[in-house]
């Protein structure tokens, strides 16, 4: 998800492509060398007339809509009580004016077309070049590391509509196209209240006393390997550095089996030594314990390995894995300051990334985490209107948890680290 700043780094990515563009394509000696400005401003901001009149590309965000697409994600925000249970991404869309002056006969269509030719050549912004383009002022605006990916599109105007809205801006008409920006994900802030984990799902064995879970039916078996279930120590889909997971599948024997965990957001690629083969369906093997280099996440898994009798290597499908945290140390107990805040910290593994959202999960409350500019194991949560007590702490890291239930436990109960409040 993107901050607020999220709106004003589009803009600035844009414009700056645009400047570039015109720069590459030696605009300046289409308009008889005349030196070509871009621009981001009120068409009414614009000199037409005077020694500031130059030929000009401006583009103008004169538009915000929700995104239908999103606009019911996380829904509903609050509960019965009032109480904030989520909190849903603002999801916009950005409808721009692409407008053309120029003081010179043709200098304006030579303009809009050098920007319109390059917002076609470039329907979505690639992650890497808003990182690169982003000015240092709008750098926190986490925009190239959203979920969504960027697009821009043309969005057809008729007559009526220009009219109307050159009219609104009180400004002279200039040769114009519109170009709608989708989709901007800005993340709420706001705090919610968490709700507690279910300890049984499914029907539960009476002799065991364990939840059934997931039931694989048997079909005709495939010939190449393939992978079906990923489990941790917990009986989750997951697990922490240093321990291990198993992996169940078919046709899993042969040579050089190498996990391989990918992670395109995370720009995470590892590939890992499985343990020796001890059967056909499964397959283990240990996640590194490398803090700094495997942060929390979901990764994509899969198996690589060249069955008996193949001429070479071959992989299996993709399945997904968590990558859990975990509370090494907190400081505790906790006083509080005589305005009423808590200062909790916490030493997490692995180490959490600047851009990542790590939020301290107290009782029945969810505390974001105090900024954190780099890559790091220590977070501390300030806790305003703190209550004096006893908690069992967990850490939420981009919507992935520490443990808060001894799964393996008959019957399961609550776990976690203590924390105390005085």
């Amino acid at each position: 998800m993107s901050t607020a700043l999220a709106v004003a780094g589009v803009t600035a990515v844009l414009r700056s492509m645009l400047d570039a563009w015109l720069s590459d394509q030696n605009a300046n000696g289409a308009l008889g060398g005349a030196n070509a400005e871009v621009s981001a401003v009120a068409p009414d901001m614009i000199e037409l007339t005077g020694a500031n009149a130059g030929p000009r590309l401006n583009l103008f965000l004169h538009h915000v809509t929700s995104n239908t697409g999103w606009s019911n994600v996380d829904l509903p925000a609050l509960n019965g009580d009032g109480q904030r249970v989520a909190s849903p991404p603002l999801a916009l869309d950005l409808h721009y004016l692409l407008t053309a002056y120029g003081p010179a006969e043709l200098q304006p269509e030579v303009l809009l077309g050098y920007g319109m030719q390059r917002l076609h050549q470039a329907p979505i912004l690639g992650r890497a070049d808003i990182e690169a383009r982003l000015p240092a002022t709008l750098a926190a605006s986490a925009l190239g590391r959203q979920v969504e990916m960027i697009k821009v599109t043309p969005e057809p105007m008729g007559s009526e509509e220009l009219s109307k809205l050159w009219t609104a801006l009180q400004a002279h008409y200039r040769p114009s196209a519109a170009y709608k920006v989708s989709v901007v994900l800005i993340e709420s802030p706001a705090q919610a209240i968490v709700a507690r984990p279910v300890l049984s799902r499914g029907v539960v064995d009476p002799v065991s006393g364990r939840e059934r879970g997931v039931v694989v039916v048997p079909n005709v078996g495939p010939l190449l390997p393939l992978i079906g279930s990923i489990v941790g120590p917990d009986g989750q889909a997951g697990g922490a550095l240093g321990e291990s997971i198993d992996i169940g599948g078919v046709n899993l024997s042969g040579a050089g089996r190498t996990v391989v965990l990918e992670n395109r957001l995370l720009e995470v690629s590892r590939e890992i030594a499985a343990a020796p083969a001890t059967s056909d369906d499964t397959l283990r093997f240990v996640v590194p314990n490398v803090p700094a280099q495997l942060p929390i996440g979901v990764y994509t898994v899969r198996v690589r390995l060249t069955p008996l009798g193949a001429a070479g290597p071959c992989e299996t499908n993709d399945l997904a894995m968590a990558i859990w945290p975990r509370i090494v140390a907190a400081t505790t107990p906790v006083a509080r300051s005589a305005a009423g805040i808590a200062v909790v910290g916490l030493t997490v593994r692995p180490q959490v990334r600047s851009y990542q959202r790590a939020a301290l999960l107290l009782g029945s409350r969810e505390i974001p985490a105090d900024p954190h500019p780099g890559t790091t194991g220590n977070l501390s949560f300030s806790i305003p209107a703190a209550e004096a007590g006893a908690y069992l702490a967990a850490v939420r890291v981009d919507g992935l948890e520490s443990p808060r239930v001894d799964r393996l436990a008959a019957p399961p109960s609550f776990t976690g680290t203590p924390v105390v409040i005085t």
